[in-house]
């Protein structure tokens, strides 16, 4: 079957759904950037699914949720930088904010 990875992303940790936390996982670890070759991110994106045990009313949930969860983390991004709230304030100038705002554009 070969190696399998397991991730665990305690910075954000909090009661939330499955479908937000499949959008974040999917977000952050399916490596999904604009000039990514499309085939290349949608392998990636399935492992991250698949690898999540995701059913086919997360999956047919997940595309509207990718856009509201890139759009929540920019915001949430940006309002940390204006009001010095860290460590999202400095997460914002060290290149976060920009990539939160490029996948808001993309999806």
């Amino acid at each position: 079957m070969g190696e399998r990875w397991v991730f665990i992303d305690w910075d954000a940790a909090g009661p939330s759904t499955r479908l937000w936390d499949l959008a974040y996982a999917a977000q952050s670890f399916g490596l999904l950037f604009d000039d990514e070759p499309v085939a290349e991110a949608a392998l990636r994106l399935r492992a991250v699914v698949d690898g999540y045990g995701a059913d086919t009313a997360l999956r047919k949930a997940l595309p509207e949720a990718l856009i509201e969860r890139t759009a929540a983390m920019h915001d949430l991004l940006e309002t940390s930088h204006k009001t010095g709230f860290q460590p999202w304030a400095d997460m914002y100038l060290n290149g976060h904010g920009a990539v939160s705002n490029e996948r808001r554009n993309t999806y």
